[in-house]
């Protein structure tokens, strides 16, 4: 069993007594015990560091009980935290007290390691060649929590975790492919100095290729990891459109058979990369704005019966309609876009007829019709 499987078992039994404990200091006035009855025991749990003190300091990775509390709430049961909710209701004031001596000395013994030291084991797990499949799944999956904080996605850049996550892209099983992808996902957000780190890994290649996987789950979290990896980075998007993602955006949106959330992520990405363009006007625009099927790929979404889609779709043509390169003469006879934007109209109006449905598709056809206000503004330009 991986050391940090250990902790992670360990951590569960100290939120059971948390969870005690919180219910032993809510005591009124006379000493009796007060129970809220408007909350059940979930909300309990997901409150229950409000009670605990900026005294309880331990040592390494949480500055108290609060911080490892939450932790250790990620990684448990709901059920398990629920029935121990239940369980506190039951005991005295002093077998609660009790309790909270007995965490205590558990915390004194257990020495919880730091973030930092959490993460090298699980990279060590990871360069163990006669490691598990499951334990390899796990130690992705302890990593994918500990990268969250911008300081601890650094931390593994620098002790070469990123390397070796990055490695796991080329396993022969696909749920680590995934978890690797994710991981590597999750670091990049809005870092940077990671996204820096892994691009030089050369990763984005591998995870552009990992999006015709034939798992949609594996397909998805590569998707996700080229955009984190990508967005508001000018370097990566160089090197993006040099490895030829765009074509990889443009085989996604036009594949009807693939799963529609994987096709909203692409065009999605694809609004996200023309308003970088719009906004680094120093920068030459890319001929892919301007590239016939590639600007279909994304017209032709704005009919697909999916409002979410849809609504992305027409995000992505009203930034693709402020670049100077993208032609409207190609967007209405190649792309046909003023037909489509006909056609989506009608289908709106029964869309708006479905009370379930009718402030959202409301709202799509305020920016169908914005867009089209735009295309025609355009076109009269010219």
């Amino acid at each position: 069993m991986p050391t940090i499987y250990f902790f992670r078992c360990m951590l569960l039994l100290i939120v059971i007594s948390l969870v005690n404990r919180s219910s032993a200091e809510r005591v009124n006035s006379s000493g009796g015990m007060v129970w809220s009855t408007a909350r059940d025991e979930a909300e309990l749990v997901e409150d229950s560091g409000v009670v605990i003190g900026e005294q309880d300091q331990i040592d390494g990775g949480f500055s108290s009980l609060d911080g490892m509390l939450h932790w250790a709430i990620g990684h448990s049961d709901p059920a398990t935290l629920k029935e121990a909710a239940h369980d506190a209701k039951k005991m005295s004031l002093d077998e609660l007290q009790k309790r909270q001596l007995e965490l205590k000395e558990l915390v004194e013994k257990l020495k919880m390691p730091s973030d930092a030291k959490l993460m090298q084991i699980a990279i060590d797990d990871l360069n163990n060649s006669s490691l598990s499949l499951e334990d390899r799944h796990r130690a992705l999956q302890e990593l994918l929590i500990l990268v969250e904080p911008i300081d601890n996605a650094n931390d593994l850049s620098k002790s070469g975790g990123l390397r070796v996550v990055a490695g796991e892209l080329n396993h022969s099983d696909v749920d680590v492919r995934k978890l690797a992808a994710w991981v590597l996902g999750k670091a990049s957000q809005n870092n940077p100095f990671v996204q820096e780190q892994v691009l030089e890994l050369g990763a984005l290649t591998t995870l552009i290729k990992m999006v015709n996987s034939s798992s949609t789950e594996e397909a998805g979290k590569a998707l996700f990891a080229v955009s984190a990896m990508i967005r508001n980075n000018v370097a990566g998007q160089d090197m993006f459109y040099a490895a030829h993602g765009y074509i990889m955006l443009q085989d996604v949106m036009s594949n009807e058979s693939l799963d529609i959330k994987l096709r909203r992520k692409a065009v999605f990405l694809v609004g996200d990369l023309a308003e970088c363009q719009l906004q680094n006007t120093e920068k030459a625009e890319l001929p892919i704005f301007n590239d016939r099927l590639f600007l279909k790929s994304v017209v032709d979404l704005i009919v697909v019966l999916d409002l979410d889609l849809q609504e992305k779709a027409l995000e992505a043509i009203k930034t693709l309609l402020q670049l100077k390169s993208v032609e409207p003469l190609i967007l209405r006879d190649f792309c046909g876009l003023e037909g489509s934007l006909k056609r989506m109209k009608m289908q709106l109006e029964e869309s708006m007829a479905d009370e379930n449905m009718r402030d959202y598709a409301a709202d799509v056809e305020s920016l169908r019709g914005e867009v089209e206000l735009i295309f025609r503004q355009k076109l009269g330009h010219l």
